[in-house]
């Protein structure tokens, strides 16, 4: 396998689009070389090779010491440039560095710590909600590449890149284009968190001929990317816009088959080096549902199944992570939080997550089931369903939802007096058909939006502090 530097050399000139490739080949080298002399003075037989933490917002700057540091089988921890002191201590606490730096700037840091050569920690706050680091490896990353690679049937990977490259999902764009002889084409570093996202993309859409190009966003970038008549029609010719990091709401997939966007929904996560399920565009576009079917590195086990086929999903892949730093996981197989089946045609649906799994009287209810049931209603725009703690029946269905009809009174925690929420008798009165009695909410409440991260993940804690818990 050709190292990472030499693979870099490799490209043509124009293989980087929104960057300067010839600045990038030259701080790579200067990254390498200064690696080096820190080792030549730091070094010991305890730590072979400095340990190379990378917090850069800028992608050039990033990706300079990501390739240099891998070129130099250095241990390589990812960190958010704007990550607080808290979560900077939780991070120091796991890699135990020597001398922790004061990482109030961006940068790269070189330490000493026990991390082994060739690993690459990439944080995840999994469900936990506190910072964790899944142990890749150079191969890992590189089994995930095959596997798209094999699964889509192309040559070479050329990737759009609007996602952050110290998470997976923008890493691992870079890594499809280095390892397959791909273009790669980045928002200018300056609006990677600015309002004018949509105008930049629009710019590097121009620059480039999209029906080559696969793009990865998250669902929140799609829901606003689709508010833009012009960028609808630049996204209508990319060849493929891979969805990941979060489930997908019916409305904004309604909305991307309409406009004709060649989508592919993913299923995969951090510990897999991104997707390990997908559905084809082609397949998307027939109205098939679900998550699509397993990549060929892959394999999904629907463990402990129900009399419908649903149970929890475990994952072996060869892209899987090696565990959790410092620790490694001691099976082959990666039991996950997420609860699902495959059809007869072998496509996998995802229900829900075990551990958001509401126990109502002795009942099991999916809140993917309920949340279903009432955007099919047509009276809500987005909606969340939770179980919330009750003294008969243990729990009780509650859903907060948006209403569509706009300038309607909305939920205040503060209001003593509430009245029904707008529409509440109406989808009422339309999910009684499609779900039994025990699934169907108890506490309603209507908001203006639902809390949502950057990736579209609701935020749970939100959620509850809405309805009152």
């Amino acid at each position: 396998m050709a190292e990472p530097l030499v693979l870099l050399q490799q490209q043509p000139s124009d293989w980087l689009i929104g960057l300067d490739a010839r600045r990038l080949g030259d701080r790579t080298l200067e990254r390498l070389q200064e690696i080096q002399r820190y080792q030549s003075v730091s070094g010991s037989a305890s730590s072979p090779v400095p340990t190379v933490l990378i917090a850069e917002p800028d992608p050039l700057e990033f990706l300079a010491s990501f390739i240099a540091a891998s070129t130099a089988h250095c241990p390589i921890f990812l960190g958010h440039p704007t990550w607080t002191e808290s979560e900077w201590q939780q991070v120091f606490h796991l890699i135990q560095p020597e001398a922790p730096p004061v990482c109030n700037t961006p940068g790269t840091y070189l330490l000493n710590s026990a991390a082994s050569p060739g690993w690459i920690m990439i944080p995840t706050g999994g469900t936990s909600g506190k910072i964790r680091f899944a142990i890749h490896t150079w191969e890992t990353l590189s089994d995930s590449v095959w596997g798209v690679q094999t699964y889509f049937e192309v040559d070479s990977i050329n990737s759009c890149c609007v996602l952050p490259l110290y998470h997976v999902s923008g890493l691992m764009q870079m890594m499809r284009s280095l390892l397959t002889g791909g273009k790669l084409a980045i928002v200018p570093p300056k609006n990677q968190d600015s309002q004018d996202r949509n105008q930049s993309l629009e710019q590097i859409l121009g620059e480039i001929n999209p029906s080559d190009f696969f793009l990865s966003l998250v669902p929140t970038q799609l829901q606003r990317f689709l508010q833009s008549p012009p960028m609808i029609v630049q996204l209508a010719q990319l060849q493929t816009i891979l969805l990941g990091g979060a489930p997908a709401w019916p409305e904004l997939l309604t909305q991307s088959r309409y406009a004709n966007l060649h989508l592919a929904p993913t299923y995969g996560m951090t510990e897999t080096a991104s997707q390990v399920v997908t559905l084809k565009p082609s397949d998307f576009l027939q109205r098939r549902t679900g998550c699509g079917q397993v990549l060929p590195h892959a394999k999904i086990l629907i463990l402990e199944a129900n009399e419908d086929g649903v149970g929890a999903i475990a994952i072996q892949s060869k892209s899987l992570a090696l565990g959790y730093y410092p620790d490694l996981f001691t099976e082959t197989r990666f039991i996950t939080d997420d609860l699902g089946y495959f059809d007869e045609q072998g496509y996998l649906h995802i229900v829900g997550r075990n551990s958001q799994k509401i126990i109502t009287g002795g009942e099991n209810v999916f809140p993917s089931e309920v949340e279903s049931a009432i955007l099919a209603s047509g009276y809500v725009k987005d909606v969340s369903v939770v179980g919330i703690p009750d003294s008969q029946w243990g729990e009780v269905v509650a859903a907060v939802y948006v209403a569509i009809a706009p300038n309607l009174p909305r939920f205040s925690p503060t209001d003593s007096n509430l009245e029904i929420p707008p529409f509440q008798a109406e989808i009422q009165a339309a999910i009684q058909t499609t779900l039994s009695r025990y699934k169907q909410p108890k506490i309603w409440r209507c908001v203006d939006s639902i809390p949502r991260n950057a990736q579209g993940k609701i935020n749970q804690i939100t959620i509850r502090q809405l309805l009152g818990f």
